[in-house]
């Protein structure tokens, strides 16, 4: 069946398609990046292998939607799979940089608690029968909260403190930001959503 542009309505992919096995991947090889991150405890979290695994997990974010939309498929374990794997190895990985004291607990709170905040309200609102459809803004967002975490654990910038406390703000700034987008988002479709 054709969309009215002409091009073909994605179809539904299997939790094993190629696009969904590589965001399991990253949602399963998460722990071995935290445990990079801890075991370099002498160096606050820095170790090229926490470095270039890290750079690998962001590789599969980045590829996991390429592969999706070269095969035309869309996936409701895809769709929720992906946010959630975003989720693990952002804050798993920052509150692992808080335990070696590399970043402050403040701002890595400020980023958990809006990134659990939209997702109970991202769960309320499909409740209530209510999509709001992810901006270009979130993958902005996890692209600079990854690119903090890569800094903090390149050896290279090891003693950079205010540099990576500024990329660090960067990214809450940008998190608490697409937050509030998203929120407006939502009573928008709520709104419209009761009108109809």
């Amino acid at each position: 069946m054709n969309s009215p542009s002409g091009a073909e309505a994605p179809t539904q992919a299997s939790l094993l398609h190629p696009a969904n096995l590589l965001t399991l991947a990253r949602l399963l090889l998460s722990p071995l990046l935290f445990l990079l991150i801890l075991q370099a405890d002498g160096t606050r979290g820095a170790s090229w292998a926490a470095f270039g695994l890290g750079l690998a997990l962001a590789g599969t974010d980045f590829f996991d939607g390429r592969v999706a939309r070269r095969a035309n498929v869309t996936s409701r374990s895809g769709a929720f799979l992906d946010p959630l794997a975003d989720k693990v190895v952002v804050l798993g990985a920052a509150f692992c940089l808080v335990a070696v004291e590399r970043y402050w607990w403040v701002p890595v709170t400020v980023i958990a608690f809006r990134e659990l905040g939209i997702t109970a309200w991202r769960a309320r609102w499909a409740g209530a029968g209510v999509s709001i459809p992810a901006r270009r803004s979130a993958k902005y967002k996890t692209s600079v909260q990854g690119l903090a975490l890569a800094m903090a654990v390149m050896p290279t910038l090891s003693g950079a403190d205010a540099v990576l406390t500024a990329a660090l703000w960067v990214a809450v700034v940008v998190t608490v930001g697409t937050g509030l987008q998203y929120l407006m988002d939502g009573r928008s479709a709520v709104a419209n959503s009761r009108e109809m």
